[in-house]
């Protein structure tokens, strides 16, 4: 079954007033539009533009066909910094959630760190060039340098000396400076102050990340928190997967973000939001990574498949036109089709059809079968991961 659906950008005040609305062909609201849902998460699921086909469910969540589809697609577009956040494996949400459920936190209490007990990693496929991010603990020795730079410019001693922290066990030295940035001690806020003065003077891209952090959460200490991060710079086309435990950013750009359907965020910084600081440290990934974006499969022209390594979800890239006239798509499990420019017609194995405007979405019920994409455009598909 072919069922179209819709929803509205929600208006995150980080969101970006026009590249939603230019990417699909929409007006713009004149708010900010951050984040387009297309998924049954009770946040905002998508809508169902003709609930004759669904029985009278007005939305993805109401209908039994997609109730708990494991995976939620948005169309993000981000004008400027995201907070820093992780999220926890599943084991460590179960856990997380059980515990909170056994001490009578209130499903709604600012307290909980754990609104369900399911995982939430997630894959950001960038549309702007480019799409910037901070992504997973990189090497100290990185770090270091990045700050004695910083204390040269400005001969500002908090700076070495916090540098000089930073030798030792990669893993350790990482957790303790995580500890103390985030942990309230008074001296992190002299620190951050010397850092931002340094950065207003100094070139390079750990100054930039410095100067773009303080105009947009000035005093914060994520922006130092951030030196100890990777920044990673994506064209388009190009895909960052997020696992559990990855600490991480949306600094700004606009992408195709697929990700487990869960609503637990674990927050690090840049934000006037809670942080538990025991609770993210004991969810966070340590071991320094080097960000690279994730490779896709090619099964057939016109066809890219990007798979992470757990079963909630894969995204299926597929333009066609001009030497590519047909492309095959596979379905494992309940899709949801995004057409970003053109016109794609679908058509299943079991002979139903459909064509996607730039713009438009739909469900495709796992009874269609595999799919043929057709026409002139470019198309996003959510899957499960076979």
């Amino acid at each position: 079954m072919f069922v179209r659906i819709g929803n509205t950008p929600r208006d995150y005040a980080w969101g970006s007033r026009t590249a939603i609305a230019e990417l699909l062909g929409t007006p713009p609201s004149g708010h900010p539009e951050a984040e387009l849902w297309l998924g049954a998460h009770a946040g905002s699921p998508a809508r169902i533009l003709d609930p004759a086909q669904t029985g009278g469910a007005a939305d993805l969540a109401a209908w039994a066909e997609t109730a708990h589809l494991p995976y939620l697609l948005k169309v993000l577009a981000a004008a400027g910094p995201l907070s820093l956040q992780a999220h926890p494996s599943s084991e460590q949400a179960r856990a997380g959630f059980e515990r909170e459920n056994a001490a009578g936190l209130a499903a709604d209490s600012p307290e909980r760190n754990y609104k369900d007990p399911f995982h939430k990693p997630e894959l950001i496929f960038a549309l702007s060039d480019p799409f910037e991010a901070l992504c997973g603990f990189r090497d100290p020795a990185a770090s270091r340098r990045a700050l004695d730079t910083l204390a040269a410019v400005s001969g500002d001693g908090r700076i070495s000396a916090f540098a000089a922290t930073l030798d030792g066990d990669a893993g350790a030295v990482l957790r303790r400076a995580t500890e103390w940035l985030l942990g309230g001690d008074p001296a992190v806020a002299g620190l951050v102050d010397a850092v931002v003065s340094a950065a207003r003077d100094a070139d390079g891209r750990d100054a930039d990340t410095v100067r773009m952090l303080s105009a947009a959460f000035p005093g914060d200490p994520g922006i130092v928190l951030a030196l100890l991060l990777n920044r990673a710079t994506l064209a388009p086309g190009q895909v960052l997967y997020l696992p559990a435990g990855n600490i991480h950013a949306y600094l700004s750009g606009l992408g195709i973000e697929l990700m487990a359907a869960s609503d637990n965020v674990l927050r690090g910084g840049l934000t006037p939001k809670r942080i538990d600081v025991p609770e993210l440290v004991s969810i966070l990934d340590f071991a320094p990574i080097v960000a690279t974006p994730l490779a896709p499969e090619h099964p057939a022209a016109g066809v890219e498949v990007f798979r992470p390594d757990v079963p909630d979800f894969a995204l299926e890239h597929i333009v066609v036109g001009g030497d590519v006239m047909s492309a095959p798509i596979e379905l494992p499990g309940t899709a949801i089709a995004l057409c970003t420019s053109g016109a794609v017609e679908l058509t299943g194995a079991q002979g139903g059809t459909l064509t996607l405007q730039r713009g438009e979405a739909a469900v495709v019920t796992a009874d269609e079968g595999d799919l043929t994409a057709t026409g002139a455009g470019t198309l996003f598909v959510a899957t499960p991961n076979r």
